[in-house]
């Protein structure tokens, strides 16, 4: 078998494309591919799909393809242009490659299953590539995607933000709680962020939506109620966020008493942040008695916080609300001013935190994601660094 026969079977290649020449340079480590097709053929518009005369070629291009063993192998060919009646001269699409893409489909697949199991710097040093290249071989795939997702119904939404770049940046980030799957990330957490997401919907999409759950943030809310009809009926204020805002409290009313009690070498506060912030559930029968028994306000303010949280045991939204008004009568009654502020905090937003009852969403689902969002920011990091050092090198390297 001759190599040309052989190359056209590997790559694939069918008519009206033929292989016509296999030049190896050993002395480079290259294998390079040209390939041609016969003349006087019709070409398929890319636009229509009608049969159209040859226009012209595009300047020769070249893509970089699979390796052949050890060599790095590349094709070449002058694309065609079709002279379409309704759309004028259009470059053909190439079975092998993507418009304007530097490499055939084949390598870049095997790019896109290199980068699930590493960052883009580690596969673009293992395959040869620039950081830049290996991040537009991301970005097509990703736009692929996002081509191909269909319109089915998002019914219950998870709104999140992410923080980055040492908590000075953030990311609005949104959810499908049912498929667990991001369907949304924008820069920042403003309402402007959250508002470039329902564009991407269909009017069904948006009509089909039961739920939204999200933190007490205001922008998110103002975004929501302006695009999300009965808007106020199907906001939840997620419990994890309540639970971090009673922790925080609790943890204010123990950093507060334990600078009291040094002042009189009493130490039994020193250290003892998770003891208070952790939840009841993950606690033992001896320490539930002794945090119970302790004569201190941090003491209060936990069980204020573990009481609060039984709110989540209802299911009926008239009891649910109920024992909150019960339990906002006692944490404003308790003379600690952090759980007062919590308290009043939660009072205004009381009708989204008892939506829960109903519509049992929460963000859990989102956390689920937040381990691959960390090693993408990790990644991005990187790479940023590695990026800056190349440029700092450069710049500062003495010209030969």
């Amino acid at each position: 078998m001759q190599d040309r026969e052989l190359y056209a079977r590997i790559l694939g290649i069918t008519d009206p494309w033929q292989v016509e020449r296999v030049e190896l340079k050993l002395e480079i480590g290259e294998v390079h591919i040209v390939l041609g097709h016969a003349a006087d053929l019709l070409w398929p518009c890319p636009e229509c799909g009608a049969m159209c005369a040859l226009h012209d070629h595009q300047p020769e291009r070249q893509w970089r393809h699979l390796d052949t063993w050890q060599y790095k192998t590349i094709l070449h060919a002058s694309p065609p242009r079709s002279n379409c009646p309704e759309h004028g001269a259009r470059v053909v699409k190439l079975p092998w490659a993507e418009p304007g893409g530097r490499f055939t489909a084949l390598f870049e697949g095997l790019a896109i299953s290199w980068l699930r199991a590493a960052s883009q710097k580690e596969v673009a040093h293992l395959l040869g590539m620039s950081w830049d290249e290996i991040h537009h071989v991301m970005a097509r795939a990703v736009r692929r995607g996002m081509e191909r997702r269909e319109d089915e119904p998002v019914g219950n939404l998870g709104v999140d933000e992410k923080s980055f770049k040492k908590r000075h940046k953030y990311l609005t980030v949104v959810n499908d709680l049912d498929g667990t799957r991001v369907l949304y990330v924008a820069p920042g957490r403003a309402k402007a962020s959250l508002d470039g997401f329902w564009p991407t919907l269909t009017k069904e999409q948006r009509e089909a939506i039961r739920s939204v759950s999200i933190d007490m943030w205001d922008p998110y809310i103002a975004s929501i109620k302006k695009h999300v009809e009965n808007a106020e009926e199907k906001i939840v204020f997620d419990k994890f966020h309540v639970a971090a805002h009673l922790g925080k409290a609790v943890d204010k009313v123990r950093r507060r008493e334990n600078k009291e009690l040094l002042r009189h070498d009493d130490r039994r506060l020193v250290k003892t942040k998770w003891s208070w912030v952790r939840s009841g559930a993950s606690i033992t029968d001896q320490q539930w008695r002794a945090l119970r028994d302790a004569d201190l306000k941090t003491a209060r303010a936990w069980a204020l916080k573990e009481t609060g949280m039984d709110l989540y045991l209802y299911r009926r939204e008239h009891a649910a609300r109920a024992f909150f008004d019960r339990w906002y009568s006692w944490a404003i009654r308790s003379r600690l001013k952090p759980m007062v502020e919590v308290a009043m905090m939660l009072k205004k937003r009381a009708k989204n935190i008892l939506t829960y009852i109903k519509l049992q969403i929460t963000n859990a689902k989102s956390e689920a994601i937040n381990p691959k969002i960390q090693w993408i920011k990790y990644a991005a990091a990187t790479a940023t660094w590695t990026t800056s050092s190349r440029r700092s090198i450069s710049t500062a390297a003495p010209s030969i």
